[in-house]
This record gives C-alpha cells, structure tokens and sequence, in this order.
C-alpha cells in the first residue's frame, strides 16, 4: 500500500484525487492538509463521511514518516513551501498545482536529488494534454510560426496555464530563433496579442462551463496546422495522477511533465 497525502482537498482537483484515492486498492489515504480549514477529519465533509481521515493544518501535526506520497492541488501562492516541506521530510511528490518559478523548481530539484526522493511537476495530467505538447514540438521543428490559445474555467487563478507555457518551452527547444508576424505591428488595445514567449504568443481565455483546453495553431506559406486538446472532466486527469503516485517511489529526482513516467 501507498500512504497519500492530498494537499488542497477541498479544492476541485483535491476532492477528485480523494474520491480516486480512497477507490484504489493500492494506495492508502493517510491524511489531508489545509491551513485553513475548520475540519480535523474529512468525514465532516458529507460526501466522505465513511471515511476517517485525518485533517492537518499545519505542518508539525503531519506524521511525516507515515506518508509516502503528497499529492499537491493547492493554490500558485503556497505550493513552493509545500513541495519543499515533502521533499525536505523525504515524502515522494506529485504536483499539479501551477505558479512554480524556474528558479523555484531548480531549488526543489536540488533538495530532491540530495535525499535521493522522487517527485513529478506535472503541467497537466490528461494524457491528450501530453500528447499535444509532444506533437506540438514536433511539428514546430518544420513550422515555426506559432501561437498557442488556451481556455480554462473562470476561477482559475494564473494565466497563462502551466500546460500553455510548458508547450511553449518544449516548442522552444527545438525552434530556432525566430521572427514572426509584422516586426512594425502595434496594439490599439494594451495586450491584444497575448503573452510573448520568445517570439511565439500565447492568449489565456477564461469562460464559465470550460474546463481545460488548448489549441497550437501552426502556420505556413498556403497552409496551417492545428493541434487542440479537450478536459470535459476533471475525472480524465485521475488516470495520469494515479500513475505518477504508483510509479514515483521508483525514482530518485525531480521531475517535469508526465512524459517521463510513460
């Protein structure tokens, strides 16, 4: 059995990963952490009252020897003391909270490969989210002109998402320096062409009755290619979530991105 932690329950993608957790015959749910909560067991919230699980709300309550494993779906302002926490205490995590600086996770890196702990970041876990980014980049390799649109529900906190920006990164990898569009163009209305990385813009839309979706648009003299992936449900991601908390144990560093364990 695999001891879990879930960080962040009350949130959406913490009250999936509970219902997941709680359902699988491999893991264990030992615990749940929330600073700010009233509860101290979740079967005071009604649709886990047949569970007894304990509810932490600050770090010296959490039997750190008794997890294994900290699932973290908490919010951009708190992951980063989080994972550091974990991983200073040797729990193994998976992270799909986004708003992690680059210097944050080469920190966290640094601390996991010291105590020889496995964890995974994950921009996204749906399995087509993975698969658009890994065809994203390959076809920036043969069309380098490109934008990325992505559209979630309106109570995310942090745009661009992080599966947005990852794309754009692994797009950068292989994408040669490059100028695209009208070097002279202006904006009649401040941010009209999105967020720039590196050349390439990417536009955050925020609806109610959306999820999580994605389009890269690619494109090239008389023609254009489009690749676009779509959330429906928060349910399509527990399949990646649980992988990663059956497969992290077995490694000894830091990861980013899903990819790495399939």
């Amino acid at each position: 059995m695999i001891n879990v932690l879930v960080a962040g329950f009350k949130g959406s993608m913490g009250n999936k990963t509970i219902h997941m957790v709680a359902n699988n015959d491999k893991f264990k749910l030992a615990g749940v952490y929330n600073p700010v909560v009233t509860e101290k067991n979740v079967n005071e919230v009604a649709e886990f009252a047949d569970l007894d699980v304990s509810v932490y709300t600050d770090y010296e309550q959490i039997p750190v020897n008794d997890i294994d494993v900290w699932i973290d779906f908490t919010i951009p302002s708190a992951v980063y003391q989080n994972v550091k926490f974990a991983l200073e205490n040797k729990i193994s995590v998976v992270v799909g909270t986004t708003g992690l600086k680059d210097e944050q996770i080469v920190e966290l890196k640094e601390i996991a490969a010291k105590n020889g702990i496995g964890g995974l970041i994950a921009p996204n876990f749906g399995i087509s989210a993975v698969l658009l980014m890994q065809f994203a980049k390959q076809a920036a390799k043969y069309m380098p002109d490109v934008e990325i649109i992505e559209m979630h529900h309106d109570n995310k906190l942090d745009a661009p998402s992080g599966t947005a920006i990852n794309t754009a990164k692994l797009i950068a990898e292989v994408r040669e320096e490059h100028q695209q569009g009208n070097p002279e163009e202006t904006e009649s209305l401040d941010g009209a062409r999105g967020a720039n990385y590196e050349g390439m813009h990417i536009h955050s839309v925020r609806l109610p009755g959306y999820v999580a979706h994605e389009q890269v648009l690619f494109g090239s003299k008389g023609e254009a290619l489009t690749i676009r992936q779509d959330s429906f449900d928060r349910e399509s991601f527990m399949t990646g979530v649980a992988l990663a908390v059956e497969k992290i144990g077995d490694y000894n560093e830091l990861m980013v991105g899903l990819e790495n364990l399939l």
